[in-house]
């Protein structure tokens, strides 16, 4: 069966031989202080920066999950307070989280067709620490672009930007240098099984963590930081999910190729659910529609039997999420999802509702 969930979504099917060679290894009872597991974080830190266009001089973090990252920069980068902006589930639980930890915080959420007015956005760069954005709202499918952040970027003064980018880590080109913070989880874009987190911090990220010092909390900054100069984690870390990380990206295609192959499957969907079938697309506007996942609106009962038929075909829909988990379908074009899965779902839909 093919699988469209946004997460956990599809493997790639090479991850099963990687299974076993980690077991044959012996990677899965190596110790994480050990050479050998020190080596592996090296070389997948560095295949990580290589595949993806990380720039040399930001610092890669592992963690147990993307969510765990809200408490971490909360805690570490936010001795005052944080804004956010969000138009999905995901970008408001972060806001509220964040707010439970720092009462100051604030936030302003946006619609799914809508850019929001920069030069209008309710905060003040000298007393907030971190503006907070999502690059690819999973819940909602929708996107902020490379020249809304860079526009927001130029806009800070002395904030620094963090980006959720979840469901678009490892399946776009993104522009690092344009936000002080990125993070995501491996199992979307990159292909594997849940478990692992990754941080990317910016030079001014890393100052501002050393500035802050948060000595109170176990995964503090500081202290990864510290751990990370020796290639380390101050947790037993998920050593196999970083194993399969480094096999993923040493048999992956550069982030520039993987990046236009999503583009390009992606405006074929979303041109033919536009013209084809009962089915509409959720966001209309083309600057804020997701690439990474593609979100379909019917009546819930047409989506109920959709969902049901696609599966007797062998296809596994993704559920909509929160208030849109019945009115919604979302489809994952993740770069482990093949193109054979993609035909499939077209033809299916060509098939079950012609016309």
């Amino acid at each position: 069966m093919y699988t469209f969930n946004p997460g956990p979504s599809a493997v790639y099917p090479a991850v099963r031989q990687y299974l076993t060679d980690a077991f044959d290894e012996g990677w899965l009872s190596a110790g994480h202080r050990s050479e050998k597991v020190i080596g592996l974080v090296r070389q997948a830190v560095t295949d990580l920066k290589t595949k993806l266009n990380v720039p040399q001089d930001y610092t890669v973090l592992f963690t147990g999950s993307a969510t765990e990252c809200w408490e971490i920069l909360a805690q570490s980068l936010t001795p005052r307070r944080s804004f956010h902006l969000y138009n999905g589930d995901f970008g408001e639980k972060w806001y509220k989280y964040a707010k439970a930890l720092r009462p100051a915080s604030t936030g302003q959420s946006f619609g799914l067709d809508e850019l929001p007015d920069i030069a209008s956005l309710p905060f003040a760069a000298d007393d907030t620490d971190l503006v907070c954005i999502t690059q690819n709202e999973t819940s909602t499918a929708t996107q902020l672009r490379e020249g809304f952040i860079l526009n927001l970027y130029n806009r800070l003064g002395g904030a620094l930007l963090a980006v959720d980018a979840t469901s678009s880590l490892a399946g776009l080109n993104l522009k690092y240098i344009k936000a002080d913070v990125w993070f995501g989880s491996v199992q979307k874009c990159f292909g594997l099984p849940a478990g692992l987190g990754v941080m990317i911090l910016s030079p001014r990220a890393v100052a501002l963590a050393k500035t802050v010092n948060d000595r109170a909390h176990y995964n503090a900054l500081p202290a990864m930081l510290s751990q990370m100069l020796n290639y380390q984690t101050n947790y037993t870390p998920n050593v196999l999910d970083i194993y399969l990380l480094s096999r993923v990206l040493a048999d992956r295609e550069p982030i520039k190729a993987v990046h236009q192959h999503l583009v390009d499957r992606a405006e074929k969907l979303y041109a033919f659910f536009e013209q084809a079938t009962p089915l509409s697309p959720l966001v209309h506007n083309y600057e804020t529609r997701s690439t990474t996942v593609i979100g379909l609106r019917g009546d819930a009962a047409l989506i109920d039997e959709i969902k049901t038929k696609a599966k007797e075909a062998g296809l596994q829909l993704g559920s909509g999420y929160g208030p849109l988990k019945n009115t919604t379908i979302r489809i994952a074009n993740f770069p482990a999802v093949p193109d054979a899965a993609m035909e499939a779902l077209v033809q299916f839909f060509v098939k079950e509702y012609p016309g």
